[in-house]
Formats: structure tokens, sequence, C-alpha cells
């Protein structure tokens, strides 16, 4: 009997192992921002009355060819070792579509529209985990070539930075790119896709970092200080993040009566019924916590891009 319960234990903390193992995190190559202006490939995007410079990849996959084998290459070196890719152009094609759509949108009381970043609604639709920027320049010593390149991983999420690589290639004789490039990377590649891999494995057990903003609408005569039993509603709010957070991990950054800002909240990479968890599904969680009872508290969720969302108490 013993035997056969040992068995039983050993078999599914394999099989655990084996489907841990099996997720990799998702990857997208994109050129850099600093590649990007120098090659004039920018446009100003409106963000809420203030003009900021942002890439325009769509701009840089038409007109570039380098810019293109250069991803193709470093896709296939990822694909090499197993990472999963969303391919740039084809996510671009689909923001296009989306972008229409989007246009039509409007709030039902102020008709206001959606405000959303053209990047994070690329991160958005292409749902990586990571993105890589690349940046690169070729150098050019008599009849031969060199590459110096940077490369960078970023979580979509928190934009924090978890992996690099860079350096300056050897000569070659050879002026193709992407050769160059390969040439240039090969000896940091596989020390790059561990840090990688590392990082997914520390958001597999410690959840994915992301903001939750809390606001009320100045209408509705409740606060955060309003109680509830022998809680505020900030504590109800607290208790909650705290029983829904992995490993109760999160961090209240700023609080007064009308707002909350809660940072490094960490919430699980999948639901429970095996699903993508995003930061959106997250905090629509809490709205449907705060809408029942003996709160019945309408909430309006707002996506402020791939990592953030803004829930305004009040109204809907």
């Amino acid at each position: 009997m013993k035997t056969r319960v040992l068995f039983s234990f050993l078999l599914a903390m394999f099989a655990l192992a084996a489907m841990s193992q099996a997720k990799k995190p998702t990857l997208m190559v994109v050129p850099s921002d600093a590649w990007c202006k120098e090659h004039g490939f920018e446009q100003t995007f409106d963000n809420q009355g203030t003009p900021e410079q942002i890439p325009d990849y769509k701009a840089a996959l038409s007109s570039d060819k380098q810019l293109n084998a250069v991803i193709s290459k470093i896709n296939v070196l990822m694909a090499d070792r197993g990472f999963p890719l969303k391919d740039l152009q084809a996510n671009m094609r689909s923001i296009t579509n989306l972008s229409a759509e989007d246009r039509l949108i409007r709030s039902k009381k102020s008709g206001a529209s959606i405000t959303e970043s053209p990047l994070d609604r690329l991160r958005r639709t292409a749902k990586a985990d990571i993105i890589l920027e690349i940046d690169w320049t070729v150098n050019k010593m008599g009849p031969k070539s060199s590459i110096t390149y940077n490369l960078k991983a970023i979580d979509a999420y928190s934009t924090k930075q978890v992996a690099g690589a860079e350096g300056t290639g050897k000569g070659s004789f050879s002026a193709e790119v992407p050769v160059l490039l390969e040439e240039a990377v090969q000896d940091h590649m596989d020390a790059f896709v561990e840090r990688l891999q590392a990082h997914f494995d520390d958001l597999l057990t410690n959840g994915r970092e992301v903001v939750l903003d809390l606001r009320i609408f100045d209408t509705t005569g409740i606060d955060f200080e309003k109680e509830y039993g022998d809680k505020d509603l900030s504590e109800v709010i607290d208790t909650w993040l705290f029983d829904n957070c992995v490993n109760h991990r999160f961090s209240k950054s700023d609080a007064t009566e009308t707002m909350i800002l809660y940072e490094q909240v960490r919430i699980p990479l999948y639901k429970a019924n095996g699903m993508a968890q995003d930061t959106y599904g997250f905090a629509r969680e809490l709205a449907r916590f705060l809408g029942a009872s003996p709160y019945s508290i309408p909430v309006k969720t707002v996506n402020r891009g791939l990592g953030r969302c803004l829930l305004i108490l009040g109204e809907k």
C-alpha cells in the first residue's frame, strides 16, 4: 500500500514538473526606440492632450528590408531554443483592424472615446509575455564588416528589463546583416535565454507584476474611508488583494480618501481553469466583488495598457 501511494505521489510530482517545464514565455521582437528614432520611424501620439513621440513600427517594417531580415533571424534563433514568438508584422495588421473598431466605441454616459497608445495596443493584441528590443550598427573595417548589437528583454507588463545581451562580432567579409548578427550573438544566446526562462519561472511562482489605480467618481458620495462593518472600504480592498494575489504580494504605494495606488500587485499567470490571466481580468474580479452584496458599488474598469488598470468606483 505504501509503495503504491509513494508511486502515485512521484508520478504526480513528475507530471507537475513536466507541465511547468513545458510552459515557455511568448516573445515578440521589435526594433528599439533608439533605432526607430535614428532612422526616422516615429509618429506623434496624443496622450490626453500631450504630444508624445513613439516608434512607428508599421512604417519601419514597410520601408526597411534589413529590419525584417534581422527580426526573422532572431525569431529563428529563439525558436531553435524552444521559445514561441509572435510576429510583429502580423500583429500590426491585426491592430489596423482593431483601431477601426475602437474609433466607434464610446462610453454610455459621456460619449468619451478610448485612449490607448499604439504601443499598448500592440502589446495587448500580441499578448506576448516579453518584448525583445533590438538595436544594431554595422561597422566597416576595410573589406570586412562587423555588427555591434544591443538586445534587451522587457517584461511586457511591468516594462522592466529582465535580460540583455550586447557586444560586437568579429570582422567578416560577409555584408549580410542577418549573418553578421547571428555570428555576433551566438556566444551570448544561451545565457540570454536562460535568464528569460528564469524570469518566467519566477512569474509562475510569484505571479505577474501589475498596477491597479483606484479612483472615486465625484458624484457618488462614497470614499475609501466609508465603513462596512468594522472595516473602511480601503481595508476591505486590502483584504481582497491579500486573499487573491500570489503569495499575498502587493504594495499600497499611495492612498487618500479618494484614491489608492497599488503597485507590484502579483497576479497569477493563469486562472483556475487554465486560461491566461491578464490585468484587466484580475481587475474585473475585484470589480465584481465590490459590486456584490454587501457593498453594491458599481465599478467602471478601464484598461491603461497591458500591465495597468484603472477602477473608478461609484458609477459605470
